[in-house]
């Protein structure tokens, strides 16, 4: 089958040539990122491969349909950037890879903790300047502190283990709680309890229409005084405007971020010779107490291994007519219960980012 593959970093192109070695797929490399324009490059495949930046829109599906594409491949877990009742009305099979490496966000999730509270980055940067004064950088021990994770799902549930390690208390939230966990001794309970009870609140929860802006301003005003709020799921799950005022008001303590609104005109690109642009991201970088990575969190040499094995083995699937159900995308999966309120309406936690 010939594969248009969109936003093919170097990193990537080896793992997914080395992995369609025996499947003997054409794939062909865009630096483009997918939108309603750069679709036409998939003129003649029958299949498109988009990372989790693209824009797979109705009006950039629409234009993959015209060019012949049948399989929408996401190297991804996530599926928010995709329109699937635009995918479901063309014909066009959704398939993505739901687990590749969960102890990769999650180790990246704890580093970010570690990090924002011994004030790592920034003794780094005072050591380099010959300062080694200790004014600033104390931190406090994580035993016996309330963390909060919200979804737990693959990552969410590793995350959890993780910080039993650390003696913490640990609060879940999630439509479906993980009995395993609450056998492990994870408390689950209402997201507005585990805001305000936690010194560490960490999200691992999918971007739907109800879990959009799940911490605005007023979730931000119900977390207790100098909390931390970690995100390594998706951006728009935080309202970065409510966050800023947050952080103004010396309301929130620290903020470890992974993702973010509009990361899709900044991140996986460098642009350290440019004038940034977006007004709020520069903002965020003005706090000290604020760290930033740049949607690495799933980047290590394993879970981009399974990631390229998965996304051929899907194409493969697909091309043979037997694609399994566990990695397919359809508007099924929008359906759940909303968080906020434990209304039907949103969608399970453990479909994750």
């Amino acid at each position: 089958m010939r594969v248009a593959v969109f936003s093919a970093k170097p990193f990537e192109r080896e793992r997914l040539e080395r992995a369609n070695a025996g499947a003997g797929h054409e794939l062909v490399f865009l630096d483009a990122s997918l939108d309603s324009e750069t679709a036409r490059a998939a003129e003649g495949a029958r299949g498109a491969c988009i990372f989790a930046n693209d824009d797979a829109s109705a009006p950039a599906l629409e234009r993959l349909h015209e060019a012949g594409v049948r399989v929408l491949a996401l190297r991804s877990a996530g599926f928010n950037h995709v329109d699937l009742h635009a995918a479901e009305r063309l014909g066009v099979a959704v398939l993505r890879v739901p687990a590749y490496s969960p102890h990769a966000v999650a180790e990246h999730t704890v580093a970010l903790m570690l990090a924002l509270n011994r004030k790592i980055h920034r003794a780094y940067q005072r050591v380099r300047e010959q300062n080694f004064a200790l004014h600033g950088l104390m931190g406090f021990d994580m035993r016996a502190k309330t963390v909060g994770v919200v979804g737990t799902g693959r990552i969410g549930a590793v995350v959890c283990r993780i910080l039993q390690g650390f003696e913490c208390e640990v609060l879940a939230h999630d439509p479906q709680p993980d009995p395993d966990l609450r056998a492990a001794g994870v408390s689950y309970t209402d997201l507005g309890n585990l805001l305000e009870r936690s010194h560490i609140v960490t999200l691992h929860c999918p971007l739907t229409p109800t879990t959009r802006h799940l911490i605005d301003a007023a979730a931000l005003d119900r977390m207790r005084d100098g909390a931390m709020l970690i995100n390594t799921s998706r951006g728009a799950v935080v309202d970065t405007g409510a966050l800023i005022g947050a952080l103004k008001r010396r309301r929130l303590g620290a903020l470890g971020l992974d993702v973010y609104e509009e990361e899709a005109d900044l991140f996986f690109r460098d642009l350290s010779d440019q004038i940034l642009d977006d007004d709020v991201f520069a903002r965020l970088l003005t706090f000290p107490n604020v760290l930033i990575t740049a949607h690495q969190a799933f980047f290590t040499s394993e879970a981009l291994d399974a990631i390229a094995q998965t996304t051929i083995e899907n194409l493969s699937d697909f091309e043979r007519g037997c694609s399994r159900e566990a990695n397919r995308v359809t508007t099924d999966l929008v359906v759940g219960e909303d968080p906020r309120t434990g209304t039907a309406g949103g969608v399970p936690f453990t479909q994750e980012q």
